[in-house]
């Protein structure tokens, strides 16, 4: 009977062990999965700015049709720098 006890409690010990390691992995796993999430939001910012500013080039393109176009978005262009301004002087 006690040899069945201390059997019992070896193999709880080793379970709870087992999942100790399991559940260290997972919060590894976890930490380079947000990493990985961040760079990639990272690239995906980066590439929004790049096509914003490709956006831009095009509408300044020689023969653009939609003057008006280009002038809303020097005005948004204007508002966005001024409002950096203001949180700088603040």
């Amino acid at each position: 009977m006690l040899a069945e006890l201390k059997e019992k409690i070896d193999r709880l010990i080793s379970l709870y062990e087992t999942a100790k390691s399991e559940k260290d992995a997972v919060i590894k796993e976890k930490a380079e999965l947000h990493r990985i999430i961040n760079e990639k939001n990272n690239i995906i910012k980066e590439l929004e700015k790049r096509i914003k500013t490709l956006q831009l080039v095009d509408t300044f393109k020689v023969g653009s049709t939609d003057q008006r176009e280009a002038k809303q978005r020097i005005e948004r262009i204007v508002r966005e720098i001024e409002k950096c301004i203001a949180m700088l002087n603040n």
